[in-house]
């Protein structure tokens, strides 16, 4: 079957999947040798007939000293391998006695504290990640702690993954995925999102959990079994990562290494940290928008310091232009005084104050009528400078000159 609905779960709900009960065992033993004569279901399916370690401290103890003695987060450890499974309990162990006081063995009592150890981490762990995505920690950091501490979490061997969203919502990217192949992570960067992608980009184009239980006979994954089986990989279930506004943000993915149905913690696991990933992606995305801003912000400003000082160095060449037009205009007007006593002047007359030794050869005029001879460079001065002013008539000698200066 390859979709799985998740229903809506509380997260009271979903810590009690992930934990459990608290279960209570109970023993009786008889003599030194602590041979069992009674015991409960729970207390068997956790120490077995074994009679080591913390648990035979603690009947050793109570058996030699006839008094009650306590020991917390006994640890017990079933199974081997991949199948292996730590417990921790609190125990409680009282000798025991006949009617004349004759020490007969000892009885244990106690109640399973696995949960609360796990509780505790999740809550840890969890707490952990949302101080990371305060501090603005790398998104890479965040989402490989995560994974990790899904794996670390998970009662059975799992691989996480997390592919994020193109900003089109059409590709999915490598995000995180610690325990996969490196292969296997370079060749699925990038893949498109739509129906029958895979695990994952089936549930990126679908905005809902897809769950495939053999990766070698579904048909989503025709395209990737032999990658998939290259990786070792039997099972995958994976659930869109969702914006607020239902955006897709990316895909979390749970791998198992065997074909298998997903078990109630692997659903609950992947709610409790769904929210997390969001919120982490989205708190990123909020950074690199604001960074963005603050880049075209600072850009817009240096843009608008340089369009200020070239609109300083326009007006200072304005005024400059200004001022030399008004004192070419001025020696216009003194020329203009000195036609009356020589009309066709030997020298320049458009040289200021330090005078210009060069021949008078062209003869400018301005519309107030006021007129002067120059030779070609003061004359281009005039020109250029002083908009009313204009090369005299040809028969005034000016504008044969200028045209064959």
């Amino acid at each position: 079957m390859s979709t799985f609905g998740v229903h809506e779960q509380t997260a009271d709900d979903d810590l009690r999947t992930l934990f459990g009960e608290s279960s209570a065992v109970f023993a009786t033993f008889a003599g030194p040798a602590h041979v069992v004569e009674a015991a409960s279901p729970a207390f068997l399916a956790a120490f077995g007939e074994d009679r080591e370690g913390d648990l035979a401290v603690l009947l050793d103890e109570t058996y030699r000293t006839g008094e009650s003695h306590s020991r917390r987060d006994v640890r017990v450890v079933r199974g081997s391998g991949a199948h292996e499974r730590e417990t921790f309990f609190d125990l409680t162990s009282e000798p025991r006695r006949n009617p004349a006081g004759d020490l007969l063995g000892v009885q244990v009592i106690g109640v399973e504290t696995t949960q609360v150890k796990h509780a505790h981490r999740l809550m840890a762990e969890h707490r952990a990640l949302l101080e990371q995505i305060a501090r603005q920690a790398p998104l890479a950091e965040v989402l490989d702690g995560m994974a990790r501490c899904i794996e670390e979490l998970a009662p059975e061997e799992l691989l996480v993954s997390v592919l994020l969203a193109d900003p089109d919502g059409l590709h999915l990217r490598h995000g995180a995925a610690p325990s996969l192949p490196a292969f296997y992570n370079e060749a699925i960067d990038g893949i498109a999102t739509g129906e029958g992608v895979g695990s994952c980009g089936t549930a990126a184009h679908r905005r809902e959990p897809v769950i495939v239980t053999d990766i070698g006979t579904d048909p989503f994954w025709d395209d990737f079994r032999d990658l998939a089986q290259q990786a070792g990989l039997g099972a995958c279930w994976s659930t869109p990562i969702l914006a607020r506004d239902g955006g897709l943000l990316g895909t979390f993915a749970m791998y198992h290494r065997t074909a298998r149905v997903p078990q109630d913690t692997d659903l609950a696991l992947i709610r409790v940290f769904a929210g997390t990933a969001a919120l982490a992606i989205e708190r990123h995305h909020l950074e690199v928008a604001r960074q963005a801003a603050e880049a075209r912000a600072e850009a817009a400003r240096e843009a608008l310091a340089e369009a200020v000082q070239a609109e300083r160095e326009l007006r200072a060449d304005a005024e400059r232009r200004a001022d030399a037009a008004a004192e070419l205009a001025a020696q216009m007007r003194a020329a203009a005084a000195e036609q009356a006593r020589t009309p066709h002047p030997e020298r320049c007359q458009l040289g200021g104050k330090a005078g210009c030794p060069a021949q008078a050869e062209i003869k400018v005029a301005d519309s107030w009528g006021d007129s002067a001879w120059g030779c070609a460079v003061h004359v281009e001065e005039v020109l250029i400078h002083v908009r009313s002013v204009f090369i005299a008539g040809e028969e005034l000698g000016g504008l044969g000159a200028y045209l064959n200066r």
